[in-house]
């Protein structure tokens, strides 16, 4: 099976600021990769990077199996999507416009998170933070995605809320999408991935299938999850 995302020695970081440093990493169709970390690992980083929106600093970034330095725009245009901290919507615009502006199926939306129907109408910002983050979700899973990037989708959202959004992910990717998923719940992780990456420092420090690594979440926290102070920014 040819990888959807490979990256190879990549090299990542803001100006002369190096963060990720010579990170192998492989997303195959339908596989949820967890990429696991302490702030400032470089688990933001090396998102931005693969989708465009950070150029490398060194290596390569590979992507339907082509080498590729595209904006994120374009990559997007092939069937990457991106759901960031900041929830990918358009605030101003209602969730019906945002779904048209993303070149969405709107009745696919509504079938994966039905409770976006009755607000289709409303401006964004008045909707909760789930019902946002939903939409960011929907905005990638109702068009033809083939490699989908989430960095943090549980963040300040209610546990039932996370696990709705973890399930979407996981049915997406039981049908053939690719998935690259931050997220800083390692139970919740390991329930919905199929490899576990743990970055520290910007590189690899731990991999694993989920199967493998589901009874060391105490260890992989003491040894890799900890903050170190020295570390910058993820």
């Amino acid at each position: 099976m040819s990888p959807l995302l490979e990256t190879v020695g990549l090299r990542a970081g803001y100006g002369a600021v190096e963060i990720v440093r010579g990170l192998d990493l492989r997303v195959d169709p339908g596989e949820v990769v967890a990429l696991l970390g302490p702030n400032g690992a470089g688990k933001t980083t090396t998102l931005l990077t693969i989708s465009g929106e950070l150029a490398p600093l060194g290596g390569e970034v590979r992507y339907l199996g082509q080498p590729t330095r595209d904006p994120l725009h374009v990559r997007a245009r092939k069937g990457l999507g991106l759901v960031t901290q900041e929830r990918a919507v358009l605030m101003e615009l209602t969730a019906a416009e945002n779904l048209r502006v993303s070149r969405c199926d709107i009745g696919r939306a509504v079938e994966l998170f039905p409770e976006l129907e009755a607000h289709l109408q409303r401006r964004v910002g008045l909707l909760s933070g789930g019902q946002q983050q939903m939409l960011a979700l929907a905005r990638c899973l109702a068009r033809s995605s083939k490699l989908l990037l989430v960095d943090e989708l549980s963040l300040g959202l209610a546990p039932m809320v996370v696990d709705r959004l973890l399930g979407a992910v996981r049915a997406a990717a039981d049908d053939g999408l690719g998935v690259l998923l931050v997220e800083q719940h390692v139970h919740k992780a390991l329930g919905v991935a199929d490899r576990i990456v743990v970055m520290r420092r910007g590189a690899v420090e731990l991999e694993g299938t989920a199967a493998e690594l589901r009874n060391r979440v105490q260890d992989i926290q003491d040894a890799y999850l900890q903050p170190a102070t020295s570390e910058a920014t993820s």
